[in-house]
C-alpha cells in the first residue's frame, strides 16, 4: 500500500538527499526540488500531502513557494526548514498556512515526528469529513432531516429525479416539508444555479394569477402602469414551485397546460410568444385524483404534472425522526436567541414521542421555538412544551367546551391525547414522583402505573403498590 507523497525543496544538495534517505526509509514516495520555483512546478502538476520548504532559496523563496503551493492545493501541509530560528519567520510562515516549522540543524526523531503527527492530524481531518458526508448523505438531502425508513427512501428516490427534467407532484399534510423538499430537487438538480421561483396557487386572487404567472404589458389593465415579466419568464432555465396545485382556476389550468406542451406564453396584453425552459414542481395536501374525478382539476394537466410523484409521510408515521428533528431545531434556535440549551429533558423528549403532532414538522418547529423563547434553564423543559399543548386545548367552561367539527373527530385519539398530556404535566409538577403525580390526578398508584404502561410512559422504579 503506497504511504504518502512527500515534496522537499531546498537548495542544500546534501540536505535534499539526506531527507530523501530518511523519509524514503520510512516509506514515503519523495519528489526533490532544488529551489521555490521548481516545488511550486511540481505542486502545479502533481497534488502532495506534504511538503518540507526551506526558507531561505533562490528564485523563490520558501515563505513565497508556500503561499503558492497552499493556493494550488490547500489540502498539502506544508512544513518549513529554517537555519534562523527567528520567531518572526515562524510567525508568516503560519500565517500563510504553514503547519510548522523546523529549525537547522536538527535532529532526525524529531522531524519524523513532526512529520508523522502532521500527516495523521490531515488523516483524520479527511477521515471526519468523509464521515460527516456519509452522515449527510444518509440522513439528510439539502436541509431536510431524518433517519427513519421513509425518509431514506425519501432520500434516494429525490437522488434519482433531482438531475432529471421531469415535472414532479409532491402531495403530503400540511407541514410535512413540501417546499423543502422542491428546493432540495431544485439544489441538486444542473439547474441550481438558476432561479427557483414560488407561486402560492390560493393565496393569489383569481383575476391577478394570469398576470403574476405570465406578467403583462403596460396598460393591459388599470394598474398595469409598466410592463412586468411573469414568474415563467424570471423562471426561464430553472425550477417553479407551484404550491397549492388544487386551487389553480379551471381557466388557468388551460393556460398552465399550453405552457407545459408548448413551452411557451404570452403576456396579458401581449402578442409576443415568449419561449421558456422552465421544470415545473408542484405540491398539493388534497387528492387532485378525486378532484380530477369531480371536474375540478384538469385530468390532461394531472397527468403532465404527475409524472413522477412524491409522496410525504406525516410526522406520526416517523416518530423515530422526532428527535433528531427537535435537536435540529432546538440548536437553530438557540442560536436566533442567543440561548444556552444543551439537550431536552428526557420528560420533554417523551412528551414529543408521544404527541401526534397534527401540524406535522412545522408544528414541531412551533413547538420547539416557543419552548426555547420561554426556557430559562440549561436544558429544555416538560413544562415549556406541555404549556404549548394546554393553549391547544378549549379553554374551561366548567368542563371542556369542545367543538365538533362536521367531518367529525376520533374521540378515542382526542381523550388518549389529552391523557397522555396530562399525566406528563402531572409528572413534572411532581418532579418525576410518581405517587405524588397519582395524588395531583387524583387517582390511585395502580391506576397510575396501569396508564404509564399503557402510553409507555416508563413506569420502572415506582413506588410499591403497598405506597399507594
Amino acid at each position: 500500500m503506497q504511504k504518502e507523497k512527500i515534496l522537499v525543496a531546498d537548495d542544500e544538495k546534501s540536505m535534499r538527499e539526506f531527507l530523501e534517505i530518511m523519509l524514503r526509509k520510512e516509506g514515503y514516495r519523495v519528489t526533490l526540488a532544488s529551489n521555490g520555483e521548481e516545488a511550486v512546478r511540481w505542486a502545479e502538476r502533481e497534488i502532495f500531502d506534504l511538503a518540507l520548504l526551506d526558507i531561505r532559496m533562490p528564485k523563490v523563496d520558501g515563505l513565497s513557494a508556500l503561499k503558492k503551493i497552499k493556493t494550488l492545493s490547500p489540502e498539502t501541509v506544508v512544513i518549513v526548514i529554517t537555519a534562523f530560528a527567528s520567531a518572526d519567520t515562524a510567525i508568516r510562515a503560519m500565517k500563510e498556512g504553514a503547519y510548522d516549522y523546523i529549525t537547522k540543524p536538527f535532529k532526525v526523531d524529531e522531524i519524523k515526528l513532526i512529520i508523522r503527527n502532521a500527516l495523521e492530524k490531515k488523516n483524520l481531518e479527511k477521515e471526519n469529513l468523509l464521515l460527516k458526508q456519509v452522515v449527510q448523505e444518509r440522513y439528510h438531502f439539502g436541509n431536510i432531516v431524518g433517519q427513519s425508513p421513509k425518509m431514506l427512501e425519501l432520500y434516494r428516490l429525490l437522488e434519482k429525479v433531482a438531475p432529471t427534467k421531469t415535472n414532479i407532484l409532491i402531495t403530503g399534510e400540511s407541514g410535512t416539508g413540501k417546499e423543502l423538499v422542491a428546493k432540495a430537487i431544485h439544489y441538486n438538480s444542473p439547474r441550481k444555479d438558476k432561479p427557483f421561483v414560488t407561486l402560492n396557487c390560493g393565496a393569489i386572487p383569481e383575476s391577478l394569477i394570469e398576470s403574476e404567472l405570465f406578467g403583462h404589458m403596460k396598460g393591459a389593465f388599470t394598474d398595469a402602469v409598466s410592463t412586468k415579466k411573469g414568474l415563467f419568464e424570471v423562471a426561464d432555465e430553472g425550477t417553479i414551485f407551484l404550491d397549492e396545485i388544487s386551487e389553480l382556476p379551471l381557466m388557468m389550468q388551460v393556460k398552465l397546460l399550453r405552457v407545459i406542451q408548448d413551452k411557451e406564453f404570452k403576456r396579458v396584453g401581449g402578442t409576443e410568444d415568449i419561449r421558456v425552459d422552465v421544470r415545473i414542481i408542484s405540491a398539493t395536501n388534497k387528492d387532485l385524483e378525486e378532484a380530477v374525478r369531480e371536474k375540478r382539476f384538469r385530468e390532461d394537466l394531472f397527468y403532465r404534472l404527475n409524472v413522477i410523484q412524491i409522496k410525504l409521510p406525516p410526522l406520526r408515521e416517523r416518530k423515530e425522526d422526532i428527535p433528531l428533528l427537535a435537536d435540529h431545531f432546538l440548536k437553530k434556535y438557540c442560536e436566533e436567541l442567543g440561548k444556552s440549551i444543551t439537550r431536552i429533558s428526557p420528560e420533554a423528549l417523551q412528551f414529543l414521542m408521544n404527541y401526534d403532532f397534527p401540524g406535522n414538522v412545522r408544528e414541531l418547529q412551533n413547538i420547539i421555538e416557543r419552548a426555547v423563547a420561554l426556557e430559562t434553564g440549561s436544558q429544555l423543559s416538560l413544562e415549556n412544551l406541555s404549556s404549548y399543548l394546554e393553549n391547544q386545548l378549549p379553554a374551561k367552561k366548567g368542563a371542556f367546551d369542545i367543538d365538533l367539527p362536521e367531518e367529525g373527530i376520533d374521540l378515542e385519539k382526542v381523550v388518549a391525547d389529552l391523557e397522555k398530556m396530562l399525566l406528563l404535566k402531572a409528572l413534572d409538577r411532581a418532579k418525576g414522583v410518581k405517587k405524588k403525580a397519582a395524588e395531583l390526578l387524583r387517582i390511585n398508584f395502580r391506576s397510575m402505573r396501569y396508564r404509564l404502561d399503557k402510553y409507555g410512559l416508563n413506569s420502572n422504579g415506582l413506588e410499591s403498590e403497598e405506597e399507594s
